[in-house]
């Protein structure tokens, strides 16, 4: 073995190896693109949570927007009023605080109340069951119950129980993406501090909803009649409530017949 041809052949290498680092340093410093810190101070306020709710793919593309003052810098949702306080520092500015929200599955027809039609046996989805004569429910505002909210909760926060949908408001985000992607539009984002909720969705006459459903409103008036501070109407045969009026005196949940108007405590997780 020629101990030369070996010492020449590593040093070759070593000297390849020699210049294509100096190569790849020169190329990094000369090539390197200047990360604006203003960008990534917002980042690292950001909850890291990247669900959309801002209207941008994930953090990342909201926080440039946000240092570029293309995107305004109170929606981040997930983040509250913690992150808007420290975005506003960062920012200089003053901002408007978002209203904490929490999504609501509006519809009380879980399987003993809701009256089925058929049993849906195809691909697991909301969207293709509804397809299919409105869905297995008599009730054209029933919940499906195949979960397509669930899978797209960036945080775990829903799951279906006896053919209904369950949010934890307390995992909740309130990020939207759950109403978005239901078909029936019967999933709210209510504000959290709610302290009443009407548990259904359906603006049928009140016969042919109690009908196909046991729990849904029957558009009585009731609930308008008995509320003092007129924070209820009831339009299209169903019950709305203003919750900027609504101080959650209960006597709408005592009179309703069927029960729809649930109380609600968000914050405890509890509902009904």
């Amino acid at each position: 073995m020629d101990i030369n041809a070996i010492l020449i052949a590593l040093g070759v290498v070593a000297g390849v190896g020699l210049v294509m680092g100096i190569v790849l340093a020169l190329a990094s410093k000369f090539f390197a693109v200047d990360e604006d810190e203003k960008v990534l101070l917002v980042r690292e306020a950001l909850p890291g949570a990247n669900c959309g709710a801002c209207g941008y793919t994930g953090c990342d593309g909201y926080a440039e927007a946000v240092a570029k003052g293309e995107a305004e810098p109170n929606l981040c949702i997930p983040g509250g009023s913690s992150t808007a306080a420290q975005l506003s520092i960062i920012l200089g500015v003053k901002i408007q605080e978002l209203e904490p929200k929490v999504a609501f599955v509006a519809c009380g027809g879980d399987c003993e109340a809701a009256k089925s039609n058929a049993i849906y046996d195809g691909i697991k989805s909301c969207k293709a069951a509804s397809m299919v004569y409105g869905g297995p429910f008599d009730c054209a505002y029933s919940c499906v119950g195949c979960g397509d909210c669930a899978s797209v909760c960036p945080v775990n926060a829903i799951c279906v129980h006896d053919g209904l949908a369950h949010i934890d408001p307390r995992e909740c985000v309130g990020c939207g993406k759950c109403v978005g992607t239901c078909p029936k539009h019967i999933i709210k984002l209510l504000p959290k501090d709610t302290k009443t909720a009407v548990m259904c969705s359906n603006i049928q006459k009140g016969a042919v909803a109690r009908t196909n459903c046991k729990n849904a409103c029957i558009g009585c008036k009731k609930c308008e009649l008995n509320c003092p501070e007129k924070a209820i109407t009831v339009i299209d045969n169903l019950a709305r409530i203003d919750y900027d009026k609504c101080t959650g005196c209960r006597l709408c949940e005592e009179n309703c017949p069927t029960k729809c108007l649930k109380p609600i405590d968000f914050m405890n997780n509890k509902i009904g």
